[in-house]
């Protein structure tokens, strides 16, 4: 029996195809660049040589870079989470004249060029007299991680049956039970989905962090920034391709734990 694939189907599939391999080079690029023997960048890679990492992992300032923009970006998507969660809540289950103002006030950061967001918060944290501490850094990227959690958690709202959270107050749940044992498993996709795209963003901002962050306080993104200034090696490619790596494993740890057609069905 002969079967017979419709050419739009071939075109599809080479689009797809075509479209993969065009996000995946430079990040294959990136990999192969970091090790290589020369001193300065160049692909294809000349040898190949593990140094590039070994002098990234021994300079201390990188590691306190990595370190700090770890802890910014889960402290900014936990708060981001427990503050967002609540207002998609309230913003899918009621009807007020005033939620398309509330959604407009969170999810502005989106439509705002980050530069202004991160000059606006410098002027604010100087009136306030925290300016360019890890304090300002974490309202800043918080502010950031917002939007995606309230917006992703909405979608996953959008369907949700809340017959299903009167019938388990009915049979004696409080709400607290009934948030976390009925709604938040139906909606979970969502908000890991949110928080997925939120520790993304605080990890990979630049001009927000730049503009409040010092010398001994180095998020890594600005310190990539202020080195490719001054010199160009494959010591940055080593530093990329390490968080390359960090985000395979979290996705295939993501992917063991909940399942990634899950996270996307959100």
């Amino acid at each position: 029996m002969n079967i017979t694939i419709a050419p739009g189907r071939w075109f599809l599939h080479g689009f797809c195809i075509l479209a993969a391999i065009f996000l995946i080079m430079p990040l294959f690029v990136i990999v192969a660049v970091s090790f290589s023997t020369t001193a300065y960048l160049a692909f294809p890679p000349q040898g190949f040589t593990f140094r590039w990492y070994q002098q990234f992992l021994l300079d201390s300032s990188y590691i306190d870079s990595i370190l700090l923009s770890a802890g910014l970006s889960l402290s900014a998507t936990v708060t981001a989470l427990v503050l967002g969660v609540p207002v998609a809540l309230v913003l899918a289950r009621t009807n007020a004249k005033i939620n398309s103002v509330i959604a407009g006030l969170f999810l502005s950061p989106l439509v705002l060029p980050t530069i202004v967001i991160g000059a606006s918060l410098l002027q604010f944290t100087s009136q306030i007299g925290i300016a360019r501490t890890w304090t300002a850094l974490y309202i800043g990227h918080t502010i950031l991680v917002i939007p995606y959690i309230v917006r992703t958690t909405l979608a996953s709202l959008s369907g949700f049956n809340i017959s299903l959270e009167q019938a388990a107050m009915d049979l004696g749940a409080s709400r607290f039970q009934t948030f976390f044992l009925v709604t938040f498993p139906l909606v979970k996709s969502g908000v890991i989905a949110g928080a997925l795209f939120g520790l993304i963003i605080s990890w990979v901002n630049v001009e927000l962090s730049i503009f409040n962050s010092t010398a001994a306080l180095l998020p890594l993104p600005v310190k990539l920034f202020n080195y490719v200034q001054y010199s160009i090696d494959p010591m940055i490619a080593a530093v990329s391709a390490s968080t390359i790596y960090v985000a395979i494993v979290i996705v295939l740890v993501i992917d063991w734990v909940i399942g990634i057609d899950r996270v996307n069905s959100g």
